[in-house]
């Protein structure tokens, strides 16, 4: 606590896909292990440290625990502003990381061997609070931000625009914005499911289900653990709140590989736009302290929403997404390129 720290960057190198193969496409992005990838191909040469790396044989559970999640539910536990950001091109495994298979649902759960980063967590989270007793209260809000304005993905009936606010106390914040309480498992993920069936998806040439919006599922604890000096007398103890936000951000797209037009290339250009903003606000960031100027956070609502977690008081897990594929080479560097400038980032929890 009060430490600098730097972000803890992941990388995650997801398997050529059936098409990429037929196409002749060659793997150009190779693990080095300790952390390290080599990108080789015509005219690119170049090597990224990272803080861990998972190639394409890693499973759903080694990417889990490899991560440091545990340790992430645990500082949230106790207090602490939590999030996990996955970034990447549309279509590099960012929601599969995070949530697992595109196709469960309520009815149609995903294979436990499948489960993503959230689920994991979820899982983790009520088997602390199961053995703390009933000190932890759990609620879960999830929005999310589609071409630039920020809609509810819980409330019933058709989504409407929710105002952003800014305060002293509170920094950036959601107006009206529903948060349910969960006891059980099933009860977190029925909510998952729930807000994600209601997110705006497109299919365009280089991914069926490309995200048109970025999704922000936060969980809120609540640590209503009395202190030994409270019971002795010596006065309450004021509760602890932490959270754990999970951002699954819209993938970074070319328009005119996508192929898209009309409402499509809008959206495209407004996820572009802000996560250009996100971008600027990460190089800023990564600057020594001393040499830093003024952060535009306001440039876009996904970088307003994040300001705590990138620079201020909050612990931040990023999990970039790539594919290895030639194809993709000129996404591949960007993305990498972005997160070798995140790990330059401190913040002080």
């Amino acid at each position: 606590e009060g430490r600098e720290t730097r972000l803890r960057v992941l990388l995650r190198v997801r398997p050529l896909t059936c098409i990429e193969m037929q196409r002749g496409d060659k793997q150009v992005v190779h693990s080095l292990g300790d952390g390290t990838v080599h990108v080789s191909a015509a005219r690119h040469d170049a090597i990224f440290g990272f803080s861990a790396v998972f190639d394409a044989g890693a499973s759903q559970e080694v990417v889990f625990e490899g991560s440091g999640m545990r340790q992430l539910v645990d500082l949230a536990i106790d207090g602490f502003s939590c999030t996990v950001f996955a970034f990447g091109q549309t279509g590099s495994g960012k929601t599969y990381t995070l949530m697992g298979p595109l196709t469960q649902s309520q009815t149609q759960p995903a294979a436990p061997g499948l489960l993503g980063l959230m689920q994991r967590s979820f899982a983790y989270l009520l088997e602390q609070s199961r053995s703390r007793g009933s000190d932890l209260a759990l609620s879960a809000s999830y929005l999310e931000i589609y071409n630039e304005q920020v809609q509810d993905l819980l409330s019933p009936g058709p989504p409407c625009n929710l105002p952003l606010r800014w305060s002293k106390t509170r920094g950036f914040y959601v107006e009206n914005q529903l948060s349910v309480d969960f006891k059980s498992l099933e009860d977190i993920i029925n909510l998952l499911l729930q807000g994600s069936q209601r997110r705006r998806t497109s299919a365009h040439a280089l991914n069926r289900h490309s995200s048109r919006s970025h999704a922000l599922l936060t969980i809120h604890i609540r640590n209503r653990a009395v202190s030994t000096l409270s019971v002795l007398g010596g006065g309450a103890c004021p509760s602890k709140q932490g959270t754990l936000c999970f951002v699954d951000l819209a993938g970074s797209e070319r328009v005119k590989e996508t192929g898209s037009s009309g409402q499509l290339s809008m959206e495209a250009n407004n996820i572009n736009r802000s996560l250009l903003a996100l971008g600027h606000c990460i190089s800023l960031l990564a600057k020594p302290r001393g040499k830093r100027t003024h952060i535009p956070y306001r440039d876009s609502k996904l970088t307003r929403l994040l300001a705590r977690s990138l620079g201020g008081s909050g612990i931040t897990l990023m999990v970039a997404c790539i594919s290895p594929s030639s194809h993709c080479l000129s996404e591949t560097l960007s993305t990498l390129h972005y997160a070798s400038r995140a790990r330059r980032v401190t913040i002080r929890p």
